[in-house]
């Protein structure tokens, strides 16, 4: 099979790559492919052919999207038609991933695929918009909170400010289940060789706080949890120019009803993360 994976270079793209190695795998990045650009979007994919397209490129600065929502949408929303009409010339199943920004947090229970999008920042809107450009017959995955190997995300900051401050403080009021980009990548593959239609939540299991999830890592990284203080949303200082979703909890509900393997607790996937990067 050959599977052409956008967006190639980020954590989860690169995860996406290894995920398909026993494919031939087309990994395209930020410098490869611009899918803003339609001809390019095109003149890629009628020479490659794929099979599957893998569609894991976004602008994803969450705060920096408030400051230019035109950027935002042509990235996130009018990239995603440029990919779908690639992916329509070539019938190759389209995999589109998604965000738990789609949702406003007001929920007090878990979100499920069923429930009605109100995304309340520039960033949620434009993925939402993408979903839409994707088509009824693309597979659309829904994450929240990525994590891994390659580049920035959460763990890696808890562990460089626990190295450099004696107390860390972490908002308690935002709550949702973080996703290990290794876990996920093995979810979008098995979706994308069954060219499973539809949208599904797919994260690994388990809700959490940022503040219980900073308390987590420094204690699997041997380092005193109690470092960590909780504080609201409202108490940052500078406060974030995009709002967060409160209840970012994704029910995994179309996978569990399908049938379907579901990822592990996080804990899993955080203690071979926390292990890898600070061993040595």
């Amino acid at each position: 099979m050959r599977v052409l994976v956008t967006g190639a270079g980020g954590q989860l793209g690169r995860e996406l790559v290894a995920a398909f190695a026993d494919h031939d795998v087309i990994a395209a990045g930020h410098s490869t492919l611009d899918v803003a650009n339609r001809g390019h979007v095109l003149a890629l994919t009628t020479s490659a052919v794929p099979d599957v397209l893998i569609h894991a490129a976004a602008w994803t600065a969450v705060d920096d999207c408030e400051g230019d929502p035109e950027r935002a949408f042509r990235t996130n929303a009018l990239g995603t038609r440029h990919i779908a009409e690639a992916a329509r010339r070539v019938d190759a199943h389209l995999v589109y991933v998604s965000t738990d920004y789609v949702f406003d947090g007001t929920k007090s229970t878990p979100y499920t695929e069923w429930d009605t999008p109100n995304p309340t920042s520039v960033y949620g809107r434009s993925k939402l918009a993408g979903e839409r450009e994707a088509g009824p017959d693309a597979t659309i995955v829904r994450t929240s909170w990525v994590c891994g190997r390659h580049g920035a995300n959460m763990v890696k900051t808890i562990l460089r400010l626990a190295s450099g401050h004696p107390t860390l403080s972490f908002v308690d009021d935002q709550r949702g289940h973080p996703s290990f980009a290794d876990d996920l990548a093995g979810a979008i593959r098995e979706l994308a060789v069954d060219r499973r239609p539809g949208l599904f939540h797919v994260t690994n299991q388990g809700a959490v706080s940022w503040f219980e999830f900073a308390r987590i890592v420094l204690e699997m990284a041997g380092d005193d949890p109690d470092r960590v203080h909780p504080i609201t949303t409202a108490d940052l200082d500078p406060p974030r120019p995009a709002p967060r979703p409160t209840n970012s909890v994704l029910d995994n509900a179309a996978l569990r009803m399908s049938g379907v393997r579901l990822l592990p607790d996080f804990r899993e996937p955080l203690a071979r993360l926390v292990a890898e990067l600070t061993s040595g």
